[in-house]
């Protein structure tokens, strides 16, 4: 038993046994799993969610970079329930604009229920976007940007909702709170999104 503990701490096990998770997507599947029970036993609400994105410095080189302003980096897309606890977490490069990441956002969405309503900022305020979610029985809700020329279609009463967008930033400070989401290091993107995944995964065992 002893034998095989030594075995199992050597560095070159872990991550061989880390990175055949992340390309069987393994942790995925265990989100999923904890993100249901957690639904089943009411710790989850989707009624209510939020949506958003943050930037993470990229300096180990690899692909799913993006360059910026701020310089080369990925995006961390992530939406979470009115309780802050994730429901979707994904990793794209950082020039991608976040509306055409919505779609992609919800491929790696936990639980079967679908949010009624999701919160985000003016970054998500796009007609097309809306009538799309909409036909999934979604309610995008976002503040109008200030150079708009389309009417206004949201409800001012409805963007009340806009001032609980907090929620999604505390998220993404529990994730970055683990020093190697910060900055990516990893070559690889799928590793880099691994550590992202079992940061969530620490987020969603604190409710049990």
């Amino acid at each position: 038993m002893a034998h095989a503990a030594a075995k199992l701490s050597d560095y070159k096990t872990v991550h061989r046994r880390f990175q055949t998770w992340c390309c069987h997507e393994i942790l995925r599947l265990v989100l999923t799993d904890v993100a249901n029970e957690l639904r089943e036993n009411g710790a989850l609400d989707e009624e209510e969610c939020f949506i958003d994105a943050t930037f993470v410095m990229a300096k180990g080189g690899g692909s799913e970079i993006g360059p910026t302003k701020r310089g080369k980096g990925m995006k961390i897309m992530a939406i979470v329930d009115r309780h802050g606890l994730p429901l979707s977490v994904s990793t794209h490069a950082a020039n991608h604009h976040e509306v055409r990441l919505v779609q992609l956002c919800f491929d790696f969405y936990m639980i079967e229920a679908k949010p009624e309503n999701l919160i985000g900022d003016r970054a998500y305020d796009s007609d097309p976007l809306d009538e799309e979610l909409r036909n999934d029985g979604i309610e995008m809700i976002a503040p109008h940007r200030s150079n708009r020329s389309k009417p206004p279609t949201q409800d001012r009463r409805r963007l009340s909702r806009y001032k609980r967008r907090w929620l999604v930033e505390r998220c993404f400070a529990w994730i970055q709170w683990q020093r190697r989401i910060l900055v990516r290091w990893e070559y690889h993107a799928q590793n880099f999104f691994g550590f992202v995944q079992l940061a969530c995964l620490v987020v969603l065992f604190r409710r049990f």
